[in-house]
């Protein structure tokens, strides 16, 4: 097992990595809308999926992974009101390739998060 830590993303909030590899595959931990130096991104669902989507891409290139190797994503959202929304930018980043995923409203995220995607992706 390698441990994935990059100071592009923000630290973890708790006992835990950002990311580990296991046999070439890539499983990050959640990412959620917070900055690299651990600020929350405004309370607008979209920003929070381009900032979580900013961290994702960050973890992935320091496992030597990109989006394009993605397999797997899990999205946990915090109102299903916003699935609209926040597949538009989505979208955005998995306009040709798209990974298996799966999409589940929850009751809270840490730090009052709007969003949390977490992703398995094949090392190159």
């Amino acid at each position: 097992m390698k441990v994935i830590q990059t100071n592009e993303a923000p630290a973890a909030i708790g006992p835990y990595s950002q990311g580990i590899i296991v046999n070439n595959v890539f499983y990050s931990s959640g990412q959620i809308p917070l900055t690299a130096n651990g600020e929350m991104v405004e309370r607008d669902v979209q920003a929070q999926t381009h900032q979580v989507f900013k961290n994702l891409q960050a973890v992935l290139g320091e496992a030597g992974a990109s989006l394009e190797t993605v397999v797997k994503t899990t999205v946990f959202i915090k109102s299903m009101d916003d699935f609209s929304a926040i597949n538009e930018v989505y979208g955005e980043y998995f306009h040709t390739h798209k990974p298996a995923r799966s999409c589940v409203e929850v009751a809270r995220l840490p730090k009052d998060a709007l969003i949390e995607i977490e992703v398995i992706a094949l090392v190159k």
